[in-house]
């Protein structure tokens, strides 16, 4: 089965159309490659996790800063095709 990935982000930190942004960017990136995207609206202020099933790829806290589309793409890639070719957002 694809995996779901999941962005949770803040809504009263107003962070939707972030989060609707990158799934957006992801969903065109690899349409074939997952099951689904879902937005989840956190109870816990300022969060914006990414979890691809159950595996953590990015979370703003730890990481300091909110993901470019390039950084999260390559680490979806990394866990679901390390050999896929990602064209520009390699470089």
């Amino acid at each position: 089965m694809k995996p779901t990935l999941i962005i949770e982000y803040c809504p009263k930190c107003g962070w939707l159309l972030r989060a609707a942004w990158m799934a957006q960017e992801l969903l065109t990136t690899f349409t074939n490659d997952l099951h689904a995207v879902q937005l989840v609206p956190s109870e816990v202020a300022g969060r914006y996790t990414v979890h691809l099933n159950e595996t953590l790829l990015w979370d703003r806290k730890r990481e300091g800063h909110f993901p470019e589309p390039k950084e999260l793409k390559q680490r979806v890639r990394d866990v679901i095709d390390p050999e896929r070719s990602l064209g520009h957002s390699d470089r």
